[in-house]
């Protein structure tokens, strides 16, 4: 199992780069959270570290995107070509939203809630332009 961290070592994106998918828990009621938060929601503690997520959830809601933002659009997303994005409830307990792949968002009825998902990690841009994006899919 990976070190614990304080949050303010590393950033949430620099463990999408390295393909780790990091939670932060409070280390007072054990709430976690994803993305991380520098304030735990529940019991408003700033005392939160790092914790590694098992990658694995469940579908719990999403949506089929045919006009996205430009970024989306300038990757080929449109009208005939949508994009799926949802709510992933973890193993862990959090939820967190991600674009789901390796689904037909062209034919959403065939997108069920509750199908279990697992982590991936989208690769764009090359050198400084580089980012990392985190999905799911069916497992």
């Amino acid at each position: 199992m990976q070190e614990k961290k304080p949050l303010s070592d590393i950033s949430y994106n620099q463990f999408l780069n390295e393909e780790k998918l990091m939670g932060a828990k409070c280390k007072k009621c054990g709430a976690i959270f994803i993305p991380p938060r520098a304030i735990c929601r529940k019991c408003h503690s700033r005392e939160l570290e790092w914790v590694p997520m098992k990658g694995e959830g469940t579908l719990v809601a999403f949506t089929c995107i045919a006009i996205g933002p430009p970024f989306m659009i300038a990757e080929g997303y449109n009208r005939e070509n949508p994009y799926c994005t949802g709510v992933i409830e973890m193993k862990e307990g959090p939820r967190i939203c991600a674009r789901i792949e390796g689904v037909n968002p062209g034919k959403p009825d065939s997108i069920k809630i509750g199908t279990p998902l697992t982590v991936k990690f989208l690769h764009r841009g090359e050198g400084e332009k580089s980012k990392t994006y985190l999905a799911f899919e069916p497992q």
